[in-house]
């Protein structure tokens, strides 16, 4: 059994998240497609990810999709794997400002 939610790798960098549902509506109803960007440029990272309606249509997705080739580039698509947790927030420590500091 497949997840809904699959990943999709090796994208070109032009491909836009519109592009990215048309490609896999061919294979059912897409619940969400996004194609992740860079914070500071905009442009795609070559990655993203779509949610498909059910899980058969998922499976239909990776077999049709993954290794195809699409702009030149052969596709990787499986299920995507649960995020891990970064731990997240600001890296270091300290007040971030220098203010207070005694020497």
């Amino acid at each position: 059994m497949v997840g809904r939610k699959l990943y999709c790798g090796n994208l070109g960098y032009n491909i836009s998240s519109s592009d990215l549902e048309k490609l896999f509506a061919e294979f059912g109803n897409v619940q969400s497609a996004e194609v992740i960007a860079d914070r500071d440029t905009g442009r795609s990272k070559g990655f993203g990810f779509v949610e498909m309606s059910n899980d058969a249509e998922a499976q239909a997705a990776i077999s049709g999709l993954n290794d195809k080739e699409h702009d030149g580039r052969p596709l990787t698509v499986n299920e995507a794997k649960p995020r891990e947790n970064r731990g997240g927030g600001r890296r270091g420590g300290g007040s971030g400002s220098g203010r207070g500091r005694h020497y």
